[in-house]
């Protein structure tokens, strides 16, 4: 059966959802953007309300969303450990085989993740959330179609958002954030906004740096697509990376080894800093 609903319909409904700030939007815009894309895989557009957040600008499929899609899809999880030290699932699909997939508390605190309230307070769910995005995406990818769980997310978030400015209105009130003036946007694959902005070529560096360190620590991803990664993340950023002189090349790989990453591993999995264009298919 199709869910089909009229564009008009969809809008409306989306000014009703971010009114109501009962699920997460932050504008009206956002939650028609995802009903959407909830559309274009055959589901009713208020599914967007029960499944998915929108943080740091991008869509989130809630762990539970994603479970729920994957065992519709005829994949099967057991919990062998579920702790708050560590969590450990067998993930099963007929298409996809079965995996053992873990996730401790140590391994989290190492690549520094473990900073924010919610691994404080809720270790084992977050280790949870963790555990289920892995475990899908290994087994049978095609139920999350590229999208991240909210806890995932929430650890991509810059410690702080530099070359930002308050705008505030005539009552002293905070009303929105803007870019400061010639702040430098900095981007993540897939999104199209600008994940930060940083006041300078420094800060601008180390936010790169960091989401290098990130991808090449990340224990969820083979050699080869920690590489896709780190060369996606370098087309995204393409436009500020062609205008680097030579001594902010040097600077921007320093500042990837002081962050704790390397710039000189094996040249497949290399990190290159000459700008690469993006595909223009």
């Amino acid at each position: 059966m199709s869910n089909l609903v009229p564009l008009s319909d969809i809008t409306k409904m989306a000014e009703v959802a971010a009114k109501s700030r009962m699920f997460g939007f932050k504008n009206s815009e956002e939650a028609t953007a995802i009903m959407l894309l909830c559309q274009a895989e055959n589901l009713h557009p208020a599914v967007a309300m029960r499944d998915y957040h929108v943080i740091q600008g991008r869509p989130a499929l809630k762990a539970d969303a994603m479970l729920a899609r994957f065992q519709a899809a005829g994949g099967s999880v057991a919990w062998k450990v579920y702790t708050d030290a560590e969590v450990t699932g067998t993930f099963s699909h007929p298409q996809g085989g079965s995996l053992d997939v873990t996730w401790t508390f140590a391994q989290a605190k190492a690549i520094g993740i473990t900073g924010k309230d919610n691994w404080k307070n809720y270790p084992r769910a977050m280790l949870r959330a963790r555990c289920l995005s892995e475990g899908i995406r290994a087994v049978y990818p095609g139920c999350v179609v590229g999208v991240y769980t909210p806890e995932e997310v929430q650890d991509f978030t810059p410690p702080k958002n530099m070359g930002m400015a308050e705008v505030v209105d005539s009552d002293g009130v905070i009303v929105e954030e803007a870019p400061a003036a010639n702040s430098i946007p900095f981007y993540v694959p897939g999104m199209v906004e600008p994940y930060s902005h940083a006041a300078n070529q420094e800060e601008w560096a180390v936010a790169y740096a960091s989401m290098v360190v990130k991808l090449q620590n990340s224990p969820k991803f083979s050699d080869e697509e920690r590489a896709g990664k780190i060369e996606a993340l370098g087309k995204a950023n393409f436009q500020h990376m062609e205008k680097l002189s030579g001594m902010d090349k040097a600077r921007l790989k320093a500042a990837i080894v002081q962050a704790g990453g390397t710039v000189s591993p094996k040249p497949e999995s290399s990190l290159s800093i000459t700008p690469t264009p993006p595909s223009q298919e």
